[in-house]
């Protein structure tokens, strides 16, 4: 992302499967807003590629706009920061970005049995009314399946304290769930794309309520 904290990309729409589409009334022109949170402070990462596959799932069935808050490149913008005024200006704009997007996507590699320290820092940072009502997809990767609980007894209640409308299924991945190419990793595990599948589509009808 040529070293950008936020980088924007318009995702143009694919071909849709009539059967998987939203049942109420979805329009794909309506260009929707997402804002996807990255908390892993390393590069490349498999966080960020979860998340990649969940915004290219969720464009089968939705016109979007991502906004990207990704923690290795905002870490200096935010760590030494102890309020909200103490921000840069590049800080302000993730959690502008966080607080206008129609749908959040919130995902963290599990250290210690929680998220990182620098995305609950960012997460901080937020009124507690900020995010109220606001469709949230939630993601995490750890080293195996035994942090999978994480997910839900972590996160969850993180953005519930906020009350968004998490989407019922989360997604997680180990690190069996990928394989290392040149310059980082890709998702090599069909059942996995099965759960992401899964969650976007829970994501897009909570859009389109």
């Amino acid at each position: 992302m040529n070293g950008a904290v936020l980088a924007h990309r318009l995702l143009n729409e694919e071909q849709i499967d009539a059967q998987r589409a939203p049942s109420r009334g979805h329009t794909m022109s309506h260009i929707r807003k997402v804002t996807a949170i990255v908390g892993s402070t390393s590069s490349p990462s498999r966080t960020r590629v979860l998340v990649d596959a969940i915004v290219q799932s969720l464009q089968t069935t939705q016109t979007i706009e991502v906004t990207w808050v990704e923690l290795a490149t905002l870490a200096p913008h935010i760590g030494a920061a102890t309020s909200h005024d103490a921000l840069t200006p590049e800080g302000k704009a993730a959690l502008q970005a966080i607080e206008s997007a129609d749908l959040l996507i919130a995902a963290s590699p599990v250290y210690k049995g929680s998220y990182t320290g620098l995305f609950k820092h960012l997460i901080d940072f937020l009124h507690p009314e900020a995010l109220v009502g606001k469709p949230t997809l939630l993601a995490a990767t750890g080293g195996s399946d035994r942090h999978a609980l994480v997910v839900d007894q972590e996160l969850r209640p993180l953005f519930s304290f906020f009350r968004t409308h998490t989407v019922p299924s989360a997604v997680f991945a180990s690190d069996a769930d990928f394989s290392a190419i040149t310059g980082g990793y890709q998702v090599q595990n069909d059942a996995l794309f099965t759960r992401i599948h899964e969650a976007t589509q829970q994501a897009s009808r909570l859009l389109a309520a």
